[in-house]
């Protein structure tokens, strides 16, 4: 039964509105980037009087944002794979074998979502000096600190969101691999975790995004050394002026990362969020 006109019609609309709320502060930006300082500081002009590349050479050198970039990197990385490689054994574990206070475990590790990340912040903090002070080991103001600090967030959820996937993938494969002489390991390894490599994907991608862009705690554990882009955004913005142009920009050079991974994960993220939806 096809629907009605008047239907189609409202979605269309629905969609332009929609997209156009979307894309409007993307162009905001873009045009704002390509700006000199001088027309960005002044009213907002829809349609640029002129357009220059230099925002995007000069956010190089007003900060070290290559610096951050390098950190970023590292440091979301290294909490992703992380964050993957334990939950994907953790959450095999709760889905395959059953064993006392496995509910407990599990709402456990969901009610850890619960509470705001402001909440550690200072424990976190008291923590890391103490060890410090106590055995040397630097956390505070470190990049392995910080990736600690990022696995404390994304790994309950990353093993709870694991469970469910690995729940949906049938326990006769796991028998079959094990007729074929492989043990627990093998059979998670060659048999569970390629079936359920969208799960992981989608995973894998919420670990990183949440450690890309994460202000609260970067801001306080880290270093001039160890600061990652979403604190040195804020370099640009001096006690006499805002380069909102060079802003604009290096929020734009900052979203390459994580736009372009999603583009190319896209059918795995959609596939897994789906399969995790349905259970």
């Amino acid at each position: 039964m096809a629907a009605p006109r008047s239907f189609l019609w409202s979605r269309r609309i629905f969609l332009t509105l929609l997209t156009g709320f979307v894309l409007l502060p993307v162009y905001v930006m873009v045009s704002s980037s390509l700006k000199p300082l001088a027309d960005v500081s002044g009213k907002f002009q829809w349609i640029p009087s002129g357009l220059t590349l230099r925002p995007y050479l000069d956010i190089w050198r007003t900060v070290p944002l290559a610096d951050y970039f390098v950190n970023s990197l590292i440091v979301a990385g290294a909490a992703t794979v992380c964050s993957l490689v334990v939950a994907v054994f953790a959450a095999y574990a709760v889905s395959r074998h059953a064993f006392r206070g496995r509910r407990v475990f599990t709402v456990t590790v969901l009610s850890t979502q619960m509470f705001p990340g402001i909440l550690f912040l200072l424990p976190l903090f008291l923590l890391y000096v103490g060890i410090g002070d106590a055995t040397g080991i630097a956390l505070f103001g470190s990049r392995g600190g910080l990736i600690l600090t990022y696995l404390t967030f994304s790994l309950p959820f990353s093993v709870w969101m694991l469970i469910g996937y690995f729940d949906a993938v049938p326990r006769d494969l796991d028998e079959a691999a094990k007729v074929d002489g492989c043990g627990p390991l093998g059979a998670l390894l060659r048999v569970v975790v390629p079936a359920a490599v969208p799960g992981i994907v989608a995973v894998g991608v919420y670990a990183f995004m949440t450690a890309w862009g994460e202000v609260l705690f970067a801001s306080v554990m880290t270093t001039d050394t160890t600061r990652t882009l979403a604190v040195g955004l804020q370099g640009y913005a001096t006690q006499n002026d805002v380069y909102w142009n060079q802003v604009m920009a290096a929020s734009l050079v900052v979203s390459v990362p994580v736009v372009a991974g999603f583009l190319l994960l896209q059918r795995y993220l959609v596939t897994g969020l789906t399969a995790g939806a349905v259970k």
